[in-house]
């Protein structure tokens, strides 16, 4: 057995972990690379082994860094089953038709425009590939071991990360051994979502260091949301933020919910501008048994819902205070990108953004105190207010990480941090070796380990 680590090695994004069982190959996640050109740019690489080599495919959840390179792969050659929870399953159709849109859109514009130094720009994967992806899919559901490949069984556990979001433990019978695939691991005592299932026992163990070496803001009720609207309404402003269509709208119309009805901000205009984000909201209310109970109501919180080019336009336009919640949550693609431009160069408004943002991103960079940003081949100031909203994080700190690792009943022989950039990787690493003295490797882009 030998596990190969094709993404997430000391970076957040492009998470791909290569598990060869024999002459049987096992992908688990296809994520896309983001942030840095140097990271996206392997986004164009062939895939380290033939693509058709590849028996079936796993899928934790249905974030881009995790499946965003499916069409990609299926259009390459892979033609096995992709397993993954129902919830994975009809949130993925949503994310792989909405980026293939967009990598079309991105491609044809940088054409039309000439703002790109390829003749002609291509788009990464097309609609028709990500249409042929989600043929595939094979969902399962939580606590069901279900045979995958011969002598190889597959089965999954919540992570409380994303409506359908799982960790996937992959036993393989001749070897009596055992993977856990960690994917992202969710939060404990939030909104929304439950707490991660307590982990069952493996031999090697897979964990996310997105936080590696901090904790959360502890949760203050909402007191920071609201103190950032309640300051941008008083300039006449606007707050525009940058959100994850899967997840994080669903946390922020909560939040929003919750203070209009203490009365703590006033009722504002709350536009969701973001097709996918309002195709997942639906899934959410399909699935409210795999949420956490009592929030039935959540959904039905006041919201205008964009739905076309034109209605987003007019919403760009609007210049009275109200929030605007659109996708891509680090500001690298989608529809947020038109309201920056028109929000960024006038400092009565905000741009709050509301989780991780990967190095090389334009959130990172804003947050970091850009004073420009290039959008569409356009120069831009920045004169708005740039806050952030680190609470609503869906990532375990590192606390939350001890706290999900300590609930092993036995160490694992090897414990592999992924998915986190050098220094919350390290920090964690020093911490795991020192308060539960495990065997810790940190892995670099294509290393290898034999189970």
């Amino acid at each position: 057995m030998k596990l190969t680590f094709l993404g997430a090695a000391r970076t957040v994004t492009g998470s791909k972990h290569l598990l060869q069982v024999g002459s049987i190959r096992v992908l688990v996640d296809c994520g896309m690379f983001q942030g840095l050109k140097a990271l996206r740019e392997r986004n164009w690489e062939p895939f380290a082994v033939p693509a058709n080599s590849i028996d079936v495919v796993v899928l934790t959840h249905a974030h881009l860094d995790h499946c965003g390179m499916l069409p990609r792969l299926v259009a390459q050659g892979f033609n096995g089953r992709i397993f993954c929870t129902g919830g994975t399953a009809e949130l993925a159709k949503i994310v792989l038709a909405d980026a293939a849109y967009l990598q079309e859109e991105d491609a044809e514009r940088a054409n039309r425009k000439g703002y790109t130094k390829h003749k002609p720009a291509l788009a990464l994967f097309t609609k028709n590939d990500a249409a042929a992806a989600v043929l595939q899919l094979q969902p399962i559901g939580y606590d069901r071991p279900m045979p995958i490949a011969p002598g190889i069984e597959l089965e999954f556990l919540n992570a409380g990360h994303l409506l359908g979001s799982a960790y996937a433990r992959i036993t393989v019978a001749a070897e009596g051994k055992t993977v856990l695939f960690g994917g992202d691991l969710g939060r404990y005592g939030r909104p929304v979502l439950p707490d991660p299932t307590p982990p069952p026992d493996a031999d090697v163990v897979l964990v996310e260091s997105t936080y590696g070496d901090r904790v959360h803001e502890a949760d203050d009720h909402g007191k920071h949301l609201a103190a950032v609207i309640n300051e941008t309404v008083e300039r006449g402003g606007k707050i525009v933020i940058p959100s994850f269509a899967l997840g994080r709208v669903e946390e922020l119309l909560f939040w929003v919910r919750h203070l209009e009805e203490r009365k703590a901000i006033p009722e504002l205009p709350v536009y969701v501008d973001s097709p996918m984000a309002v195709e997942a909201l639906e899934e959410y209310r399909d699935r409210m048994h795999e949420l956490d109970p009592g929030l039935r109501n959540f959904l039905t919180a006041r919201l205008r819902v964009v739905a076309s080019v034109p209605e987003s336009r007019k919403v760009q336009e609007q210049t009275f205070p109200s929030i605007v919640i659109s996708s891509s949550g680090m500001a690298t693609g989608g529809r947020v990108l038109h309201h920056l431009k028109r929000i960024l160069p006038d400092a009565r408004n905000t741009v709050l953004f509301a989780g991780y943002q990967a190095v090389g991103t334009r959130g990172r960079k804003l947050k970091e105190g850009a004073q420009f940003t290039r959008i569409h081949g356009e120069e831009i100031v920045v004169k708005a207010q740039i806050d952030s909203l680190d609470s609503v994080s869906a990532h375990a700190d590192s606390n939350e990480i001890m706290r999900w690792l300590k609930s092993f009943k036995r160490a694992p022989s090897t414990l592999c941090l992924v998915h986190g950039e050098p220094d919350p990787m390290d920090a964690l690493k020093a911490r795991v070796e020192r308060e539960l003295q495990w065997n810790v490797f940190v892995p670099h882009h294509r290393d290898h380990i034999d189970i």
